[in-house]
Parts: structure tokens; sequence; C-alpha cells
């Protein structure tokens, strides 16, 4: 069998993969879809209680539902709002059982490589097939031959921690009981019970947060649950833009997440410390946890900790191939200076497709939440949009693959470096997000190679 002839291989059913694995066949290319999880969405079904910030109308691919149109089913109202819940079953479930034997449940990569070639290697290096190794779950090994591998497993296995260094912080580890790096779902009574009545910690600035603290505001406020409190740890201080753009939001219920954040820090359900930075958790006689800054200062016991600083991508198992990666954001060279959290917040992306997703090893493609790297956010349809562009180029149809259109609804916030410790600025002074979009090279050559970015101010930013 000629290379040409093996499936390309997709890694993560989850959204982006199961609209990569629709676009594939779209365009005549066999895809054989790789999933840890026993089910479509395992990642998604982990929040399946959290809201998404987009209607139905923005979070299904056209060509996965084309697939679907011939088994009866209907997109919800476009309008609506979905759970993770509901997006795991009203759609990605149904597209998954459409695909098939294409999709394999229970099966880890492990890693990927060039047939009989490790990273060192450059004779003949082209013209091998890309080895993928597998565990099963029954602990079992195995290993299929693929033409390209799409890696659009996420980033949700990999949280970042609780230390301000981006290591974890001393004593994180043996204080794991008492932490969590999720979102809780206050609406499940155990869950509830873990937080109800107590003093949690909430580490993070982002959309998480904002949820953490409005889920905690309400068990103390509205239901009125005696001795909840929240104390709001963020590594800034607070500015305008700390609670996101409100109403000036285009997606209005991601506006009303940090409007309800305001809310609960207004109403004195939460408690702000700023500039603190988390080097040590300290565990008192009774259990409860004392987090220690990075100059000694102590705040005061709590009961739990819930950690979202983010996300991070797990590429331990790309070690042997040639990835072209930002050093900062661990995100494609080309992509990375149009979401780079430290120059923009204002929520649109420059469109972005398979040029600026390359790598020197050709017919690799990082796609979805993990084509951001470290940048914090991310929305459905940019993912849908790489993958139509890749899967276009893989196919052969350059014109199409560079024929990229994406136009993001924007967060209210366009204040530049606003997201991390630098102070906020003016945007035109910092090439910030409102700056004039960097010009691309889209001369049209055949060869996949990245984009050249111009060094001109990055215009467009990432968005959750």
């Amino acid at each position: 069998m000629s290379v040409q002839q093996l499936p390309v291989v997709v890694i993560g059913a989850g959204p982006v993969g199961l609209a990569a694995a629709a676009h594939l066949i779209e365009q005549g290319v066999e895809p054989l879809v790789l999933e840890a999880g026993p089910v479509a969405g395992a990642a998604v079904r982990e929040w399946s209680h959290i809201n998404l910030f987009s209607p139905w109308g923005e979070v299904t691919d056209l060509a996965a539902e084309k697939l679907l149109a011939p088994t009866g089913w209907v997109r919800p109202d476009a309008t609506a709002y979905p759970s993770g819940g509901d997006w795991a079953e009203q759609y990605l479930q149904p597209l998954a059982e459409v695909l098939g034997e294409r999709v394999r449940f229970g099966v880890t990569v492990t890693g990927v490589s060039r047939v009989g070639r490790d990273r060192v290697v450059d004779a003949g290096r082209e013209e091998q097939p890309y080895v993928v190794h597998l565990r099963y779950a029954d602990g079992n090994e195995g290993r299929v031959t693929a033409r390209a591998v799409i890696d659009a497993s996420g980033t949700w296995r990999t949280p970042g921690p609780a230390g301000g260094s981006g290591l974890p912080a001393l004593g994180e580890s043996a204080a794991a009981e008492r932490l969590t790096y999720r979102a809780p779902d206050l609406d499940d009574p155990a869950v509830r019970a873990r937080y109800a009545g107590r003093r949690t910690a909430v580490i993070g600035s982002g959309a998480s947060a904002f949820t953490a603290l409005a889920g905690l505001a309400r068990l103390a406020g509205t239901e009125k649950v005696a001795g909840t409190r929240a104390l709001w740890v963020l590594r800034r201080g607070i500015s305008d833009s700390t609670f996101g753009g409100g109403e000036a939001d285009q997606l209005p219920a991601r506006g009303a997440l940090g409007l309800a954040a305001k809310a609960a820090v207004d109403d004195g359900h939460a408690e702000a410390v700023t500039g603190f930075r988390t080097d040590v958790i300290d565990r008192e006689a009774d259990g409860r946890l004392v987090l220690v800054s990075e100059d000694g200062s102590r705040l005061d016991p709590v009961d739990e900790v819930i950690v979202l600083t983010g996300f991070r991508p797990d590429l331990s198992f790309l070690s042997e191939l040639r990835l072209g990666l930002d050093e900062r954001l661990q995100a494609p060279v080309a992509l990375a200076p149009l979401i780079d959290p430290n120059v923009h917040s204002c929520g649109t992306v420059y469109p972005h497709g398979h040029r600026e997703l390359s790598h020197p090893e050709q017919g690799v493609y990082l796609v979805g939440m993990k084509s951001y790297g470290r940048a914090p956010t991310f929305l459905a349809m940019t993912g849908y949009e790489q993958v139509r562009s890749v899967t276009a180029a893989l196919a052969g149809d350059i014109e199409s693959a560079d024929r990229v259109q994406l136009t993001l609804p924007e967060t209210g916030v366009c204040g530049g470096a606003g997201l991390f410790d630098a102070p906020e600025t003016d945007p035109a002074a910092a090439g910030g997000c409102c700056a004039p979009a960097p010009e691309v090279d889209r001369r049209g050559a055949p060869d996949p190679s990245p984009a050249t970015v111009a060094e001109t101010p990055s215009g467009g930013c990432c968005d959750s």
C-alpha cells in the first residue's frame, strides 16, 4: 500500500477531531479517529454542567451536519445555548455513530514518529509514513501507520498548577485531596457538600474562575448557605478589564459570566486578593490549607482550593516529531503572534489555516485548543475552520485550503497586554489587539510550509 492510500490519523474524538474526520471524508480521504476515552466528547462530558458561550448555531460544523443529515438529525435551535452535556449527547455522539468504525475508543496514543526514523534522521524521512503507537484500555499495545496526523487531543488533561512560576507549588501534591482543577458542579449533591458552608480559594482570572465564583456566591447569597465564602486569588491587580467586557461582549453569555463574578465581589460573597503568586501550600493541624506567596505573605486558612490557571498542551507523545513551536506559548510559530495573551484581549483572531498550523514535519498538524498551546481562550468555530483548511491541504486542494475565513465575536475588552502581570496599556502603543492585522504571505505556493508573518503589530486575539 502506498503512503497516499493510508488513512489520516486524527487524535481525539472531541468537537474538532470529529469535524476533521467529517472534512476528510468530504475530501475523499479516509480518516481514523483515535480516542482515549470510552465515548465521543469524553472531555466535554467532564464539564457537562457548564453552558457554552456560543449558541448551537456556532458549535456545529457544516461538513459534520452533511454527514448527519441523512440520519434525520436536526440541529437544535440555533439561538439556544447548549451545556457541555447537551453538546456531547445531541451532536458529538450522533456524529461518532455516523462515522462508525472510523472512530476507535479506549485507544491512547503514546507516540508518533516516522517509520524507521527518529527525529534525528534526515535520510529518506519525507518518504516514510507516520507510525502511531497505541495503548488499549485492556493494557495491550499496538500501532498503526498513517499518511498524516491531525492532533486534536486538546489540553483538558493537562491543567496549569497553583504555583505562580508555572510549576506546582510546594505542598500542592500533598494537598491534592483538597484541590480541584475544574469548575465544580454545585448542583451535584456530593460536590455541593464539599463547598457549602466552607471557605474556598479560587485561583485564576478567566471564565472558569468566573463560573466558580458565581456558583459559590449563589450558595452564599441566593441559597443562603451559612459560612460559604470565596477567596479570589489573582496574580495581577483589578482593573476595568478584570471582569471581561460585560455588556460590550459580543457573546452575551460570556459577558454575563464576568458580571456575575463582579457581583460576587461587590456583594461581599467573594474577597479578592491581588498580586498574589502562590509559592507554597501549607497544611494546618486541622487539615485546612494556607496559601503562601513568593514574598512570604500568608492568607488565612481555607477548606478547599479551586485551581483554574489555564491549560497547556501535552507534547510528550510527539517528542520524535520535528515541530515548530513558539518558545512561550507552545503554539505553532506562525500562529503564536496572532493569539499571544500578552498582547491581545479584544477577541478577533486573524484568519488562519494550514499554513499557520504547519510544522517542519510536513503532514502533522496541531488543531483545536491544542493549536493555541498555552493561550487561554478558544472557540469551536476557530477549530472548524482550521480543520477545513488542513484537510483541503492534505487532499491537495491548496486553493481552497488558502481561502480561510474567520470572524469571531469580540470580548468587549481591547486593552492590549491586560491578561497577565503587565499593567494595562494603551492598545495602540502596546501593539495590542486594536492594531492592524499582520501581513501574511499567501502567494499560493503548493508547499504547505508555515506562512511568513511580518514583524508588525498583531491584530486580533484569542477568545473563549
